[in-house]
């Protein structure tokens, strides 16, 4: 097997598209297993769909580093090549002096040399000079081969080259040109989701022409080269690998509206003894089950559609009535409230329409709000349907929700935003919904509390 983690000197270095194409070019002749660093679900989507098996997320911030190896030696079963894309900047992390929630404490800790793509445009010389400061800013970081991107010609190229591999001593292993071909489609949260934007006109052709392009002038063979070759070895077992009959069924909202899932959680539930049924808010009917999962999405975009399909919204209240158990992040909790208000689409344009969602919590989304990145940090109460616990997680949102002041929360956050002053998690009956993304194996505990519950249920 070998294994790369493929790195930016910043966010918009082009590592995405590169290693995008990467994974893809690989895999035509290989089993390529790839993860991404940090908490992300639309490069997974990505990386997930050229490579042909699930991508996998790796966070130093919500894990700790055995559960980071457990992921990490579970996804790899059966690979050949083993790719993993870091996040925004090699050495960005939740801290300033600390490099907790970072691409390079990923490296360290798994033990992965670092191939660093650096955006060089309207540089040269200097491009060694960043790439050097780069090397001796933690030299436990083992960066073997440099990717230059934003290249404007054969003169650029050939400093730019020349300077990094005489005062760096690592190969440049491509070279890429400025071209518009190499951009993904954008909105306000980043990256159109590849299960939505699939099925658009020229999506696939996009990620076919950049693949092209990538194959044109990036060395595979050097970049093999750089890779860490690790010998055949006995399969570990993970956290992932308790044998349970499956006596829980769980249904699990995924279509284009709702799709942000780590694959970590099919296996969680697996290994708690959970089957899972996935149903779509905007075509289907409620599948029966013993309790939900609504993760987060743009239902922003399918508010028409969620609104139409009122037999669904329906047949959800009825379950939380029942106090059948219901677990919604971010859209889900969107979808949850009684309606949501937009005042402009993602390109801008004025809509302001109301559209009606599920009427669970007494409240309304406003759409769009200030955008909201960042981890999160809080515990949970007892009587929450994911148990007591101490957690770290995520949020990104752009919208806000305004719920009945007498709304009940089970998570306090130090740190983070939540739903309302520092409060997330609304719950009535036995259902939650909240901002925080909770990362499912970091927070196995509370999801095998949740299907616990689901089980009492039954």
């Amino acid at each position: 097997m070998k294994q790369v983690l493929i790195s930016g000197d910043r966010s918009g270095s082009g590592k995405t598209s590169i290693t995008l194409a990467l994974a893809a070019l690989l895999a035509r002749d290989n089993r390529v297993q790839t993860f991404k660093v940090g908490m992300d679900y639309i490069d997974p989507s990505y990386l997930s769909a050229v490579s042909g098996r699930p991508c996998r997320n790796l966070d130093s911030f919500t894990l700790s580093n055995n559960q980071i190896k457990d992921i990490f030696h579970y996804g790899c079963r059966d690979a050949q090549i083993v790719l993993v894309e870091g996040v925004r900047g090699l050495y960005e992390g939740a801290e300033a002096l600390a490099d907790s929630g970072s691409t390079a404490s990923i490296a360290k800790i798994l033990d992965l040399p670092v191939v660093l793509v650096v955006s060089a445009q309207s540089i040269t010389r200097s491009a060694a000079a960043l790439v050097k400061g780069f090397q001796e800013f933690d030299q436990d970081v083992d960066i073997t081969a440099v990717i230059l991107n934003n290249i404007k010609g054969g003169s650029h190229r050939e400093k730019a080259v020349t300077a990094i591999e005489h005062y760096c001593d690592v190969p440049v292993i491509g070279a890429i040109p400025r071209m518009e071909e190499m951009q993904l489609a954008m909105r306000h949260l980043g990256l159109v989701p590849y299960r939505e934007g699939a099925g658009r006109g020229d999506f696939d052709s996009r990620i076919a022409a950049i693949t092209d392009i990538i194959g044109q002038y990036v060395d595979l063979n050097q970049l093999l080269g750089t890779m860490k070759d690790v010998p055949d070895t006995p399969v570990q077992k993970t956290l992932f690998d308790t044998a349970i009959d499956r006596d829980v069924r769980i249904g699990v909202a995924f279509d284009e509206a709702f799709n942000f899932y780590y694959t970590d959680l099919f296996d969680i539930l697996h290994s708690a003894g959970a089957e899972y049924v996935q149903f779509s808010p905007v075509h289907d009917r409620l599948p029966q089950a013993d309790g939900y999962i609504i993760g987060g999405g743009y239902p922003e975009l399918f508010v028409e559609e969620l609104e139409a399909n009122d037999r669904m919204r329906e047949a959800i209240r009825e379950v939380s009535r029942n106090s059948l158990p219901i677990y919604a992040e971010c859209g889900g909790l969107m979808y949850l409230t009684d309606h949501m208000n937009i005042k402009k689409d993602w390109q801008g344009a004025p809509t302001d329409q109301s559209y009606e969602m599920c009427r669970i919590f007494s409240g309304e989304t406003r759409m769009p709000s200030r955008r909201v990145v960042s981890y999160v940090e809080g515990t949970s109460t007892s009587d929450s349907p994911l148990g007591a616990a101490v957690f770290r997680g995520h949020e990104f949102h752009y919208s806000d929700v305004e719920l009945s002041p007498d709304t009940r929360y089970a998570y306090r956050l130090s740190r983070g935003v939540g739903i309302y002053d520092n409060l997330d998690g609304a719950v009535i009956n036995n259902t939650l919904g909240s901002y925080t993304h909770l990362h499912p194996v970091a927070s196995a505990g509370m999801f095998r509390h949740f299907i616990e519950l689901c089980r009492k249920k039954a």
